[in-house]
């Protein structure tokens, strides 16, 4: 339990009590003390206290008194009566009122400890019985609100059921955008209501008065939309229109805090967003000219934040040019939709600027890897060209400068590609094919070592001679010779 008050008029029975709660092993974050029913009081009205150990007999307000004044309030604490036996009459009116337990005087340590721990399992099932009420209040409310076709019936039994808990005096709706993990520690007791993912924003209402503390604590540095003043259910879908209308004027404009009755409102959209555009955008992503498409829609987000286009505009802009990214370059790069999903959630960003800084930064990083996969698409297809052309060509005067030249490649890129893409350099790769030819003719053919030097494309029959025998180990008349002994033993 968070907070226990004892309230007795004798400092010594009061200190004792205490020190018996902080050795019962029930866990206390607080414990307050004071020695009169009126002070007890004053401290009920200021604070929520979940325990509170009561004497009967006290001066200015005793603890009868002190029990029947703390019905009006919001909250009451379970209670516990401390008393003499002579005060057992009393005890028992105070727990017609709701009094939990009633103590003898000189308080029992074991007692105590019995008692706190029943109390302490009555506060923990009720947090997670009105925990479980809330939830399910909630989960009411953003139906409520998400549904435009209530009927009568399903309106009249929200508002009897959630009606006077919820909205019993006059509301407002603040919209923000969603960020994933920032509310989970909000306090229950806060004075307002949170739901969060409503659409992909997270909404609180609030009461007025709330509100700049709301906007200083909880929503420091979030761009929010507040919705006029309400009251009652029955507006409640009215209110959240009004909150998502000016949630996204703070977002598109960069303002902090928009609320709906300073909106902008009946200012002529004179721009449109055409299909073709955005289709075009995505086109040119695929080129050298995507900075063109990046300005393209640097101009689009630019008009955007002048409210020059309807939100619904942009917004289907956006979903156009994700899905079509997607479509067509899914052949080219694997991009999975989760990847991209923030993106298609405008408003899942602090604001238009953001946005646009975290969209361009992730399609500057797509073309760069994208127009990366082309050149590498394109230099493969060169080096297969290349290599057909030293089939077709080895037995001629071939080095690496006549190649490159003849599939238009510069001469140092070609040395590099051609060695990722044959896991050889070219003076090894051009020599093991003429070896392997020289190899077929000795094995197939009666022709002389010099002319099959000369057709394999050594012009030099010594320099034919050297590197064959560096690369199988014999002469090539040695190895004509061994074949044949290889053909004797199998006929």
């Amino acid at each position: 339990m968070r907070t226990l008050l004892i309230v007795e008029d004798e400092k010594m029975i009061r200190q004792g009590i205490k020190a018996m709660v902080q050795r019962s092993g029930v866990p206390v974050d607080h414990i307050l003390e004071c020695n009169n029913g009126e002070a007890a009081l004053e401290i009920l009205k200021m604070q929520k206290v979940d325990v509170m150990f009561t004497d009967i007999r006290m001066p200015k307000m005793d603890g009868i008194a002190l029990v029947k004044a703390m019905q009006e309030l919001p909250q009451c604490p379970l209670t516990v009566a401390v008393s003499g036996y002579d005060d057992f009459s009393y005890a028992v009116e105070m727990m017609r009122m709701g009094v939990r337990e009633y103590l003898l005087k000189p308080v029992d340590r074991e007692k105590v400890k019995e008692v706190l721990i029943r109390l302490n399992e009555e506060i923990t099932m009720g947090k997670e019985s009105a925990r479980q009420d809330r939830s399910l209040g909630y989960q009411q409310l953003k139906y409520a609100l998400l549904n435009q076709n209530l009927t009568e019936s399903e309106k009249q039994l929200l508002v009897k059921q959630y009606g006077d808990s919820f909205f019993s005096g006059e509301y407002l709706i603040v919209l923000t955008n969603h960020a994933e993990g920032v509310w989970e520690n909000l306090e229950e007791e806060n004075p307002f209501i949170f739901l969060n993912e409503v659409e992909g924003n997270d909404l609180f209402i609030t009461d007025q008065k709330y509100l700049s503390i709301l906007l200083l604590d909880e929503l420091a540095g979030c761009y929010v939309g507040i919705s006029g003043v309400h009251s009652g259910m029955e507006t409640l879908r009215e209110a959240y229109g009004e909150a998502l209308g000016a949630r996204k004027e703070a977002f598109y404009l960069g303002k902090s805090a928009v609320f709906f009755e300073e909106m902008i409102t009946g200012k002529e959209k004179s721009l449109s967003l055409e299909e073709g555009m955005i289709r075009q955008i995505v086109q040119q992503l695929g080129t050298d000219k995507y900075e063109n498409a990046l300005k393209s829609l640097k101009r689009i987000f630019k008009n955007a934040s002048l409210g020059g286009y309807a939100p619904s505009d942009l917004e289907r802009a956006i979903d156009i040019m994700m899905e079509e990214i997607l479509a067509t370059y899914a052949g080219v790069l694997k991009v999975e939709r989760k990847e991209v999903e923030e993106y298609f959630r405008i408003y899942g960003f602090n604001c238009l600027e953001e946005y646009e800084t975290e969209l361009t930064g992730w399609l500057t990083r797509f073309c760069e890897t994208l127009n990366s996969r082309f050149d590498d698409y394109k230099n493969k297809q060169k080096i297969q060209q290349a290599v057909r052309y030293i089939e077709e060509n080895y037995h001629k005067d071939l080095n690496m400068a006549v190649v490159s030249n003849q599939i238009s490649m510069n001469y140092s890129l070609f040395s590099y590609v051609f060695k990722q893409y044959t896991g050889n350099n070219f003076v090894n790769y051009l020599k093991e094919i003429r070896i392997r030819e020289a190899k077929r003719l000795l094995e197939e053919t009666d022709l002389k070592v010099i002319e099959i030097s000369e057709q394999v494309g050594y012009e030099n029959e010594k320099h034919f001679m050297k590197t064959f025998k560096a690369s199988c180990g014999v002469s090539p008349t040695e190895y004509r010779k061994n074949m044949q002994f290889k053909g004797d033993k199998n006929p």
